[in-house]
């Protein structure tokens, strides 16, 4: 599925779907909630859509008290292994930082400030989880350090999966949402199958995929964009629907 500026990984980014991206997913969730998650959810946003908050945790980055954060938004392991294999990140990683989140958001402890805050948080990772050079290669810091050329335009392999697909329609994100094929309900019960884990290890297969799709100083145009724009579009889907199967749990 989808669509950053050069930027490492671990620092802070301005932009990581992108935008557009995050509001897609969010704004698909949205519409498959179960009336329990959406009063909840509705009651702690305080009416704000999901689509509105859903770039959140990267508005945030540059913040000092939550660069801890940063390495929540993406997972690298080795290609040949599954998470967990090798010692994970004591930093935290995107698994971490979407179960975390999850757990926090269930426990009836936790405080109002921090639900609001961790379901913010949940609604963008659940977004990075299906952008598979998320769950890229550290070597490359997840294809930012791909330099290609979008069009004319110079740009970086992570950018062009996170933005530059995305934005080349010109469309908003309700108008994006409008345009993607709506799944049967046998598909979609084929998409809501497995967990995080499962989902992680989807993307890094697709992340493999988009590693051989391009090289350092290609020009991509409309070749690229006419054979990849199906994934980006299938991957929206999956993290929106995937996003609202989530919170249907937690909140029901």
């Amino acid at each position: 599925m989808l669509f950053l500026s050069v930027c490492s990984f671990g620092t802070a980014c301005d932009a990581v779907w992108g935008k557009t991206g995050h509001q897609i997913t969010a704004h698909i969730a949205q519409q498959h909630l179960n009336e329990q998650a959406k009063t909840a959810i509705a009651e702690l946003l305080e009416g704000e859509n999901m689509a509105a908050v859903s770039n959140y945790a990267d508005d945030i980055k540059k913040i000092q008290a939550f660069k801890k954060y940063s390495p929540w938004h993406y997972v690298n392991f080795p290609f040949d292994e599954r998470y967990g294999d090798s010692p994970v990140s004591e930093k935290g990683d995107l698994v971490m930082g979407i179960e975390t989140c999850i757990a926090l958001l269930k426990d009836s402890s936790t405080e109002r400030s921090e639900r609001i805050f961790y379901l913010k948080l949940l609604i963008h990772f659940m977004g990075d989880l299906h952008q598979p050079l998320h769950v890229g290669r550290a070597s490359d810091r997840g294809g930012n350090d791909i330099q290609v050329r979008w069009y004319d335009q110079g740009s970086n392999l992570h950018r062009v999966w996170d933005i530059d697909i995305i934005d080349h329609f010109g469309m908003n994100y309700s108008e994006w949402s409008e345009s993607l094929p709506k799944p049967n309900a046998q598909l979609k019960a084929k998409i809501l199958e497995g967990n995080v884990i499962d989902w992680v290890h989807e993307s890094q297969e697709l992340s493999k995929m988009v590693y051989a799709s391009a090289t350092i100083g290609e020009k991509l145009e409309a070749e690229y964009l006419n054979t990849h724009i199906k994934i980006v579009r299938e991957q929206l889907v999956k993290g929106g629907l995937r996003l609202a199967k989530v919170l249907n749990a937690i909140f029901s």
